[in-house]
């Protein structure tokens, strides 16, 4: 028997063959380890490009009927990105549901591991590997002031990432994205709240005083026409929302590219 993230046994009579995936960074580590596993995945679930499965509705509206009818041996869902009703439901329904726990990059890798080598039974991906490593490498220091003659490294960069507008939304405390932005060697000016992902007015994030305003593709799809123009003093750039908060072979790569982005 197993155990998934949230301790909750998980009886399989051997390694997974049919899977259902409630969530789109998962959706993405399977079909990159393993393909054949794949059945059903939710609308959102983008990654990799032309993946032919089973659709089943949305991550947090599920369709629950369509998702039994696929006869998976194991379906994969997120304590913050699906709802418990949904995972009691599936499980009412006789179905075994594996739930992962991820809010930093550690438990990112750690909770990857288990799920992959454990219930689907298979070897650790290389991609997988990769992004351990490189996420292992030191934080980076504070940039130096700029000049022709640098003075001493300042304190790191403060830095605001909104993901919704209308109401404004931005990563707070223990989050995913929150713990990125730490070994990225930011400090998130709303990160020491008490939200996870706190609502608050454009002005607010003005009055912060961040130094860098990160807006990312997704949730909220920001681009140059569409969120820079409420951050006119502020430095802004418009990173891949993949990078940001997505925990799959993403990984891999997320580190260098975000460190080259921010600059």
């Amino acid at each position: 028997m197993w155990r998934d993230d949230l301790g909750h046994p998980v009886e399989l009579n051997g390694p997974a063959r049919r899977v259902v995936s409630l969530v789109p960074s998962l959706t993405e580590a399977v079909a990159r380890s393993a393909p054949g596993l794949l059945v059903g995945a939710t609308d959102w679930c983008t990654h990799p490009a032309g993946l032919a499965v089973t659709r089943v509705r949305g991550t947090k509206n599920p369709e629950r009927a369509a998702v039994s009818a696929l006869a998976p041996d194991l379906v994969i869902a997120n304590r913050e990105e699906n709802r418990k009703l949904d995972v009691d439901r599936l499980r009412e329904a006789g179905l075994a549901v594996w739930v992962t726990v991820i809010e930093s990059v550690p438990e990112a890798m750690a909770s990857l591991r288990r799920l992959l080598t454990g219930p689907l039974g298979l070897d650790v991906p290389d991609w997988l590997a990769v992004a351990e490593q490189a996420w292992a490498l030191p934080t980076p220091g504070p940039v130096s002031e700029p000049g022709p003659s640098p003075g001493p490294a300042g304190p790191a960069r403060r830095v605001a990432v909104p993901i919704w507008r209308d109401p404004w939304m931005v990563v707070g405390a223990r989050t995913f994205t929150g713990d990125v932005l730490t070994r990225l060697g930011l400090v998130n000016v709303f990160g020491a709240g008490p939200g996870r992902y706190p609502r608050v007015e454009a002005g607010e994030i003005r009055a912060a005083a961040p130094e860098l305003v990160l807006l990312p593709d997704e949730p909220y799809p920001f681009t140059a026409d569409d969120g820079p123009e409420e951050f006119p003093a502020h430095r802004v750039v418009l990173v891949s929302g993949r990078l940001l908060t997505w925990y799959g072979p993403s990984l891999a790569t997320a580190r260098a590219e975000l460190l080259s982005a921010i600059g």
